[in-house]
């Protein structure tokens, strides 16, 4: 079968025969083998025929992404992007959507969701996520038995529990198609400060050799003081030919840091054609963005082919990264591990700074499939015969045993993150029976993968006594009586987060005698996510947020949420907003990366929509669209898609 010029493998020919039967098909394939054309080919079909395809993403950088490329392949015209603080094009034929919006439609019974033939779950592997998991779910337990799915991801070794799941809940066929041999071949190295480029067996062999001084007895230890390995020496190694590099950091901070480095140790010439298209990229930027510490560090390093890419960039410096890779003008980028999510660049060579990463409460050695997703950028098909792997080993982090089951098979399956929220529990009491709900408390992964497919016959299982647990606070609260919503309870089954909370505000006569300024604040201080290291230079005490801080004391319910002490601190960016300045000048108030500035405010944005979304009062919807207009205006010289 041939499809765009290209003969199609046999899991893509599979993948598509699946599809022309109505059939949901499960891939599981390599990181480059293409499975994106089996969406593609869905795409190009239904285009054709005038029927709605959802494309979901897991982060906003692969939707953006997706967006343009659709936009390219297809015409603006045929394409939208709703990401929450974005919304192009509604209407269009392909939506691109992160997955949460999504999972928003579908509990909530949207219209669109009634056009709909196929849902596209790309890195449906994101199912595994302990905090965000549970969407994934509720996109497939809440869509229409008519709607089909298509899932992709890398490796998946219980595709087919998955797939019968789905089959079971959705009543259709599901097909699993799997596809286990990469393109391009991957050689899977480390580096060791003291062997350098090795295999694991080769630093099995000398670590377990005694330490002279362990065996004499004056240390505890076997194994001797060995610096971790660098970065630079491990570049140093690494052939010409074995370049471009995408070296993988888990710090945004070491990312920049690192390029810095390699830039000081000289082992690139500078080429003549990277210059003239930093130029013409930059040459209608602000001043503003030429002076970011970022840009200047990032204007050192590009003459050499080295470069960084974070989440901490505006987007105009990223894209410019981002098109320079492409271009084949980067030797080295330092990333962060959305890189290997969010953006389909691979290189000949893959490194990684360390196996271990800190996860947000501990630090800890990557997972199978963490590694297999980074791994498989190496390798770039119809160009390189093989990818190379190369990952920097601490003595003091070694584990034989661990790390060889880490890198020898992607070994994680796809367990269940099912959780119950207040928006999940209210939209099920607002639009479904009991009945209707004990079944679907039973639709969830977790309940298959504990009774398999004989869930259906449990009369109740724990998600029954969370339902109700949490409905029982829902009446104490006001927001159920008799069995229905109430009118704060309607306002906040359009809520996807901080259900409660905003309902206190918004939906409660809290808000009536806030002003503008006291709005935005409260807004920041849901949306602001506080870190030990963030600091703010300078705050603007005022009589509005003494008021503000005076009534949330007296509230009962308010009173007792922490993020509220946030306030004083946050004046440093909301200050600014307010009166009509820009991120720039904001940026002189705080540590905090740009990239980071940036995600608050369109987080800010994106609460905004939910709350005019779910009021019926016009004096509420005003008063936030005007403060949405200070947030666009503040991001008015940076924000693009």
């Amino acid at each position: 079968m041939h499809y765009k010029n290209l003969h199609l493998d046999k899991f893509q020919e599979d993948a598509i025969l699946a599809i022309e039967s109505n059939h949901s098909v499960v891939v599981s394939a390599p990181t480059g083998s293409g499975k994106t054309l089996i969406a593609d080919y869905i795409i190009d079909r239904d285009i054709k025929k005038g029927i709605k395809v959802i494309y979901t993403a897991p982060i906003k950088a692969l939707s953006n992404q997706k967006y343009k490329d659709f936009c390219r392949d297809y015409g603006e015209e045929k394409i939208g992007l709703l990401t929450g603080d974005t919304v192009k094009n509604p209407n269009a034929s392909v939506l691109i959507m992160t997955t949460e919006i999504y999972r928003n439609m579908a509990l909530s019974h949207d219209p669109i969701v009634e056009q709909i033939s196929y849902v596209i779950f790309d890195e449906i592997h994101y199912i595994n996520d302990i905090e965000r998991g549970y969407v994934w779910e509720e996109s497939i337990i809440f869509s229409k038995n008519s709607v089909r799915f298509l899932c992709l991801s890398a490796t998946i070794p219980n595709a087919k529990e998955f797939a019968s799941w789905i089959e079971s809940i959705k009543e259709h066929e599901v097909q699993v198609i799997i596809h286990d041999k990469r393109e391009v071949p991957l050689e899977k190295k480390f580096f060791d400060t003291e062997l350098g480029i090795c295999t694991l067996e080769e630093i099995k062999d000398i670590a377990d050799i005694p330490d002279y001084k362990h065996v004499q007895g004056r240390k505890r230890s076997r194994r001797p003081n060995l610096k971790a390995p660098n970065h630079v020496d491990l570049i140093k190694e690494i052939k010409e030919s074995k370049l471009p590099c995408l070296f993988f950091n888990f710090s945004r901070k070491k990312c920049q840091d690192n390029a810095l480095a390699l830039v000081r140790a000289n082992l690139f010439v500078i080429d003549p054609r990277i210059r003239p298209i930093v130029r013409i990229k930059l040459e209608h930027a602000l001043k503003e963005v030429r002076e970011l510490e970022s840009t200047k560090v990032l204007m050192q390093a590009l003459p050499y082919g080295i470069a960084f890419h974070h989440a901490g960039l505006i987007p105009l410096i990223k894209e410019l990264i981002e098109e320079l890779f492409g271009a084949g003008s980067i030797k080295v980028l330092y990333t962060t591990e959305t890189f290997a999510v969010g953006i389909n660049m691979p290189a000949k060579t893959v490194c990684f700074e360390s196996l271990r990463k800190f996860d947000g409460v501990n630090f800890r050695f990557l997972n199978s499939k963490e590694y297999f997703q980074i791994a498989g950028r190496a390798g770039r098909r119809g160009i390189d015969k093989e990818g190379f792997v190369y990952s920097m080993l601490d003595r003091r982090d070694f584990d034989y045993n661990f790390i060889k089951k880490i890198i020898s098979a992607d070994t994680e399956p796809l367990n269940s993150r099912f959780k119950l929220s207040v928006n999940t529990v209210l939209n099920l009491i607002k639009n479904h029976t009991q009945e209707e709900i004990d079944a679907i408390l039973k639709n969830n992964f977790f309940t298959f993968q504990k009774f398999g497919k004989g869930f259906s016959k449990i009369r109740r299982n724990m998600f029954s006594f969370s339902f109700e647990k949490t409905k029982k606070k829902l009446v104490h609260l006001g927001y159920v009586k008799d069995n229905k919503l109430t009118e704060k309870g309607i306002f906040s089954c359009e809520i996807y987060s901080d259900e409660i909370l905003i309902g206190e505000i918004f939906a409660a006569s809290f808000y009536l005698e806030l002003n503008e300024y006291q709005m935005l604040m409260i807004l920041a201080c849901l949306c602001y996510e506080s870190r030990e290291k963030t600091e703010f230079y300078k705050q603007y005490p005022s009589k509005f947020v003494n008021d503000l801080k005076k009534r949330l004391k007296s509230d009962d319910y308010l009173s007792r949420e922490p993020r509220f002490n946030n306030l004083d601190s946050l004046t440093a960016l909301m200050h600014p907003c307010y009166d009509n300045k820009t991120i720039f000048d904001i940026m002189d108030n705080t540590n905090l990366l740009e990239g980071d500035l940036i995600r608050f405010f369109r987080q800010i944005l994106d609460k905004i929509n939910q709350i005019k979304q779910a009021t019926q009062d016009q004096r509420l919807r005003q008063i936030l669209k005007s403060c949405q207009g200070l947030i666009i205006n503040c991001l008015r010289d940076i924000d693009t898609v």
